[in-house]
């Protein structure tokens, strides 16, 4: 699948088949984001590839998602830019993801609670953050993605409050 259908078509999925998820596409995911840009090129990042059913099942306490073949846990160095650094690495391992036809979602609010426990069950070591968790896996049920407000509605041209040209090309 290319950029923009990867883009175009991901969506959050919280509910997944029961079916692993090959080792090989997770390395390849984890890849997507460890290529993420990172501020002043730091790259203070690490990941976690979870595949342990006994782990997953565990986590599910933070966010009932975790019947998936597979999570990735983002790890960060608390530095001037962990937030955007993280924040670009996950969402490039969400389009690979979609890419690879499997289902994933962003988990970091109902994780900021359970951070430190979370953090002790996966060997985390106290002073790095575990950003967020991912669930990936293949969806249990098709869909599409939640509505997106037109691109004309949100977007000037060169100041704020020029709207765009119109467009003969669909903006779905």
């Amino acid at each position: 699948m290319d950029l923009f259908s990867a883009i175009k078509n991901r969506r959050s999925v919280r509910l997944f088949q029961d079916k692993s998820v090959p080792l090989e596409d997770l390395k390849k995911i984890v890849d997507a984001g460890r290529l993420a840009p990172s501020g002043y090129n730091l790259q203070k990042r690490e990941f976690i590839i979870i595949t342990d059913k006994s782990i997953l099942l565990r986590l599910n306490d933070i966010q009932p998602v975790f019947d998936a073949g597979a999570a990735i846990a983002v790890i960060v160095e608390k530095t001037k830019y962990a937030i955007e650094d993280a924040s670009a690495a996950v969402e490039n391992i969400l389009l690979a993801a979609t890419a690879l036809g499997y289902g994933s979602c962003w988990i970091e609010g109902t994780l900021i609670p359970h951070e430190k426990w979370a953090k002790e069950l996966l060997g985390i070591p106290k002073e790095k953050k575990l950003f967020a968790l991912i669930p990936i896996g293949v969806p249990l049920t098709s869909g599409e993605q939640a509505p997106k407000k037109r691109l004309e509605e949100i977007t000037y041209l060169n100041l704020y409050g020029v709207k765009l040209p119109q467009s003969t090309q669909t903006n779905d």
